[in-house]
């Protein structure tokens, strides 16, 4: 390993958690890229030499670009036509039995739809303490923070993401047949069921983008989500739903000859569905095309 290519060495080893950490700061592949690029540059700008952990400043470098991001990221979304909700990763419409969740390259859509709840700093402390195990003297050193404020942010953020969701885990198992037993109530158009398979304050997200029709602020209550669902399957007929995954987590995902049209992931208490985000801007499915 000689002068000129240890720095990208050294860089490329950390370049999948660097990933991780910006798609879940922001919400979308490119803008990740994006950012760990500018990582990239900013590593080649500095005076290794001087660096103790290349790991650490590395993180501290893109967990601030990302806070900055956001911060603008926040002014764009004003104007965005609509509710705003991230981009997959990845969308699959036959995962096998291998298929598994990748940590650092997966994480749930449903997930980063509630992180857009959280300030950028707040954001950024709860996930470099819950998705990357930060101890909070590091997170304080990382954000310039005391220690004390870094466990309040984070004691915060979990009250916010926590608020109205529910407080046990689901089993995927349990949770997918949920999600397919609405989908074929929602393809019918069986109002009735929909309602049964929803809680009473369930709320609809749906992103068009201005770009695809959607409801264009969020949708609250079973009654109203099942009309929303009648009104679609008469208007449109059969649909073809399949069930699949997004990120790695169940999804309904729409077809319209052969093309991605619309995406959807719950949030579900293992009864009924609490939550539902459905993603219909064709710049966003366009990872599937």
């Amino acid at each position: 390993m000689n002068a000129t290519t240890a720095p990208d060495t050294v860089f490329e080893a950390h370049r999948p958690r660097l990933f991780a950490l910006a798609y879940r700061m922001l919400g979308t592949r490119s803008e990740a890229e994006d950012l760990v690029q500018d990582a990239w540059l900013r590593w080649h700008q500095t005076d290794r030499d001087a660096i103790r952990d290349a790991e650490a400043w590395l993180v501290t470098a893109a967990t601030r670009l990302g806070i900055d991001r956001l911060r603008a990221a926040r002014h764009e979304r004003l104007a965005y036509p609509g509710p705003w909700l991230p981009e997959p990763l990845s969308v699959d419409d036959a995962p096998g039995p291998e298929h598994r969740t990748d940590l650092f390259q997966q994480v749930s859509l449903a997930f980063l739809a509630v992180l857009e709840r959280l300030g950028p700093e707040e954001r950024a402390a709860f996930l470099l303490k819950e998705a990357f195990d930060y101890d909070y003297d590091q997170i304080a050193a990382l954000l310039d923070r005391s220690e004390a404020n870094c466990r309040q942010m984070v004691h915060r953020a979990r009250e916010r993401l926590l608020a109205g969701r529910p407080r046990f885990a689901v089993e995927p198992e349990r949770h997918r047949e949920l999600l397919e037993r609405f989908m074929h109530a929602a393809r019918q158009g069986d109002r009735r069921a929909i309602v049964g398979l929803l809680d009473a304050d369930a709320r609809l997200v749906a992103d068009g983008g201005g770009k695809a029709r959607a409801v264009i602020r969020p949708l609250l209550g079973a009654d109203r989500i099942a009309r929303l669902y009648w009104a679609v399957a008469r208007r449109n007929g059969y649909s073809d739903w399949r069930m699949g995954t997004i990120n790695g987590e169940a999804a309904v995902l729409g077809y319209t000859n052969g093309v991605l049209t619309s995406a959807t992931v719950a949030v579900s208490d293992g009864e009924r569905i609490v939550e539902l985000f459905t993603l219909r801007n064709p710049d966003k499915l366009g990872i599937a095309q």
